[in-house]
């Protein structure tokens, strides 16, 4: 019997993964099956001509990386902190550093607590957000990577 209610429970809850992290107040997050790997700051040479929120390009063991500033991208102040992170991320056959404030946790959330995004949010941040997920003590945004990652004017 104890099997059985076990099994009634389960049914309807499906757990997913995602990389949790901050920038500026905001709890953003991007699913785990996503990131390659979380690395330290890395010495990025800057690329004359690129849009704002591209910081460079860094080696990441022989490989080029595209270093992406989400809180420029989001239009958020630049930190004067050195102690950002930066999410690897792979789309195709390229690679991408997403710099954050700060790494917080491999997250499981019920899909069940996932909402879209808001209507009410600026078109200009609400492309980049694929949805919330309600936690106990906040709301964790999921980014939309594809779309992050394809960025158009």
């Amino acid at each position: 019997m104890e099997k059985e209610t076990s099994k009634l429970r389960s049914v309807g809850t499906q757990i997913t993964q995602l990389c949790g992290f901050k920038i500026g107040s905001g709890h953003y997050s991007v699913p785990v099956l996503d990131v390659q790997e979380v690395i330290k700051p890395q010495t990025v040479t800057p690329v004359p001509l690129s849009p704002n929120y591209v910081r460079g390009l860094i080696n990441l063991r022989g490989q080029i990386v595209t270093s992406i500033s989400l809180r420029t991208l989001f239009g958020l102040p630049e930190s004067n902190s050195e102690d950002y992170m930066n999410i690897i991320v792979r789309s195709g056959d390229s690679l991408y550093a997403l710099i954050v404030d700060e790494i917080l946790d491999v997250i499981d959330v019920d899909t069940r607590t996932f909402e879209k995004t808001p209507e009410t949010l600026d078109d200009k941040i609400r492309k980049y957000i694929g949805g919330v997920y309600k936690q106990e003590k906040r709301l964790l945004i999921l980014l939309d990577l594809n779309k992050i990652l394809n960025i158009e004017n």
